[in-house]
């Protein structure tokens, strides 16, 4: 019976943190939402946090919860979620992404581990064409 309460298993989806160019021509970076999947996702609902300690000072850190909602991705389509500020990047970021797909619920925590989103982890990311650090 546990394993009913745990859902179905999410699987070829990912979140991704890409480095882009703004419009002044500047590295910044933005959170993706990408369905790697062959089927369509709908009425998806995204809470993205962060938490963590300063390394400086050992306090304890916490940012606002933020929510976003998509209504439907295609297959093999990514969508943009929020820009992502260096500033928190030496914190743990979390992503839980819920979404419908033929008719099933589905839910999955995307977390990246403090100082993981950092040059040395940059690759080339699938559908984007673009730098960044992905999480399945």
């Amino acid at each position: 019976m546990r394993e009913e309460l745990l859902g179905p298993k999410v699987e070829n989806v990912a979140v991704a943190v890409v480095q882009e160019l703004n419009e002044s021509n500047e590295i910044c970076y933005n959170v993706y939402l990408l369905n790697l999947r062959e089927d369509i996702m709908e009425g998806i609902i995204i809470t993205s946090k962060g938490y963590g300690e300063n390394a400086n000072t050992g306090e304890k850190v916490k940012t606002a919860t933020l929510r976003h909602c998509l209504e439907i991705m295609l297959p093999n389509e990514a969508a943009k979620i929020e820009p992502i500020v260096e500033e928190v990047f030496g914190i743990a970021n979390e992503y839980w992404v819920s979404f419908w797909a033929d008719n099933i619920m589905y839910d999955k925590k995307f977390i990246f581990p403090a100082e993981s989103i950092n040059d040395k982890n940059l690759k080339t990311l699938p559908l984007l064409g673009l730098k960044g650090v992905i999480i399945m």
